[in-house]
């Protein structure tokens, strides 16, 4: 047990390293987001209603899309060890095989906590004004963690399968999509009658509505719980595949 937790610390350090090294991504994960937050806030923002000021409306979205560009980055690590013969090299030595893909999924929760904290300053810069206590700051806190946690992991899952860095961007696409097809930028009640129950039915509703509530004072309802148990069985789904589809490419 103490050898697998040394091994999983050498591993998130050598993560964090590259990924604190690899600027142009570290950027992008950052930079779109903000981007995507001053298009919908300045540019879009005026002609949709949603009952209160759009920007307050549309920053808890924007910080799960947030965290939707930070897990694409992991899948591309994760497909660039895997097909660059690292993971041949590091077969050689005696380090847990759970270790290595721990050690992109740390880094990637790190990673995604330094850009969730900028986009919410600049949130405030556009004119968010949360109204939300420490207790509600705390939880919004812990469940996108959680969140950030289940996404790290799926896309470990991913990056592990991709043959190739950019299959890996192609296939850790839908992280990135699914976002609009929530709650995240306009109501579910204002789309097709087709599209309504995807957006009402899928795992990022629940948990931007959470997020919304703690911080804006929106009616929380059945949200909370069904959030937690969506990034709950997320992550036991995500680490289960991961560590299963990590094993079978090795073991050839």
């Amino acid at each position: 047990m103490t050898h697998a937790l040394a091994d999983a610390a050498t591993m998130i350090d050598r993560s964090v390293r590259l990924a604190w090294r690899n600027v142009d991504t570290l950027f992008a994960s950052v930079l779109m987001p903000l981007l995507m937050m001053a298009l919908f806030v300045y540019v879009f923002g005026g002609a949709i209603d949603t009952g209160t000021e759009y920007v307050n409306y549309v920053v808890p979205g924007i910080l799960l899309l947030t965290t939707g560009y930070g897990a694409a980055s992991t899948a591309m690590a994760v497909a660039d060890d895997m097909n660059s013969g690292m993971i041949d090299r590091l077969r050689s030595l005696p380090i847990h095989s759970f270790a290595v893909l721990t050690g992109h999924v740390v880094a990637s929760v790190a990673r995604n906590a330094a850009s969730t904290a900028i986009v919410v300053l600049a949130s405030l810069a556009m004119g968010f004004r949360p109204h939300a206590g420490v207790l509600d700051w705390l939880a919004t806190i812990g469940l996108l963690l959680l969140y950030v946690l289940a996404l790290s992991w799926l896309a470990a899952g991913l990056g592990v399968i991709a043959k190739t860095v950019e299959s890996a961007s192609t296939l850790s696409f839908f992280m990135l999509f699914l976002p609009y097809l929530s709650s995240a930028f306009v109501q579910p009640e204002s789309m097709p009658a087709w599209l309504r129950p995807i957006s009402e039915h899928q795992p990022i509703t629940p948990v931007i509505e959470t997020v919304r509530s703690l911080l804006i004072g929106t009616p929380m309802g059945n949200n909370g719980w069904i959030a937690v148990a969506w990034s709950c069985g997320l992550v036991l789904f995500s680490v289960t595949l991961a560590t299963t589809l990590y094993r079978r490419r090795t073991a050839r």
